[in-house]
């Protein structure tokens, strides 16, 4: 069962553009920090505990596949975001704290509309004369299947 999980996330990733892969990371991030949220709600805490633990692992990835060189400012900007929703996790998993998550899913939402907003400039801009401005790079971000 496993090896058509695996070879099913496999076949889900490939032919997908870098932005669409990091929009899947997003949506996997802040789909676990909703239900961490539920459960935190409910009181259950060993929930929301391994929930929270999901989606950390969704914004570990996210700083891990940064590429400094390539993005430059961007990227470390974005390393700093990462490393603060890390800590503050760690903060939500010690104080229970709910407005934490909340505002750990805003940041979240708001960097994830920014990447759909590349991806929507995208299709334009590749469509436009050479002497147009280029694609815009991903922000120094590598992910690999």
């Amino acid at each position: 069962m496993d090896n058509k999980i695996g070879a099913y996330r496999e076949s889900d990733t490939l032919g997908k553009s870098q932005l669409d892969l990091i929009l899947q990371v997003y949506d996997g991030a802040l789909s676990y920090y909703n239900q961490a949220r539920d459960a935190y709600v409910d009181e259950n805490w060993d929930s929301g505990y391994k929930t929270l633990e999901r989606a950390r692992k969704f914004v570990v990835h996210l700083f891990t596949t940064l590429d400094p060189e390539k993005g430059g400012e961007v990227a470390e900007n974005l390393g700093k975001l990462y490393t603060y929703i890390i800590a503050q996790t760690d903060l939500v998993v010690a104080t229970k704290d709910i407005a934490v998550i909340d505002s750990i899913i805003e940041v979240l939402t708001n960097l994830r509309k920014g990447w759909q907003g590349l991806k929507e400039q995208q299709p334009a801009a590749a469509s436009e004369s050479d002497n147009k401005a280029p694609v815009p790079e991903t922000s120094g971000f590598s992910i690999s299947v």
